[in-house]
């Protein structure tokens, strides 16, 4: 008998532009997706938890996230906070095709100098609690200072494995 399953994939886009809209560097990546973000997922399909109706994308400073990490507890990396407000909202779309997105970009107005290391998805917009469903690592460390803007895209999918 084969094997079948279901593999999830998100895939992070995340664009620099400096303060006169000029691109500084882009990142292209694959997430993590944490146990936490698994169990929620599971939960909520299938032993009829409540739906979480808004997701968060906060970013993160140099280290690398492991499987168990929660947003109480992520001892090897830090959230970085340079920029203005709250994390921002992703307003996904529909999923068609085994896919879903947001339609626009999610913007960071960046308000201080910071090393960007990659990007999570969380379900409350401030502090430690939610659910921590994944994290992105970039292919390295990339600078930005006040003025900059990131502009983020998380794509998910979902296919037959």
């Amino acid at each position: 008998m084969k094997d079948v399953g279901i593999k999830l994939t998100n895939i992070w886009k995340v664009t620099c532009l400096d303060k006169h809209g000029n691109l500084k560097w882009q990142e292209d990546n694959k997430n993590l997706i944490t146990t936490v973000g698994l169990n929620h997922i599971l939960d909520t399909q299938f032993h009829a938890s409540t739906q979480v109706t808004a997701w968060y994308i906060g970013l993160k400073g140099a280290g690398t996230p492991v499987a168990g990490d929660t947003m109480a507890s992520h001892s090897s990396w830090s959230e970085i906070t340079d920029y203005s407000g709250n994390r921002k909202e992703w307003t996904e779309g529909a999923a068609s095709s085994g896919s879903m997105t947001n339609s626009s970009s999610v913007d960071f107005s960046v308000t201080g100098t910071a090393t960007i290391a990659g990007a999570f998805l969380n379900t409350a917009a401030t502090g430690t609690a939610g659910t921590l469903y994944g994290v992105v690592d970039f292919s390295s460390s990339r600078s930005v200072i006040s003025g900059d803007t990131l502009q983020v895209t998380v794509t998910v999918t979902a296919a037959s494995a």
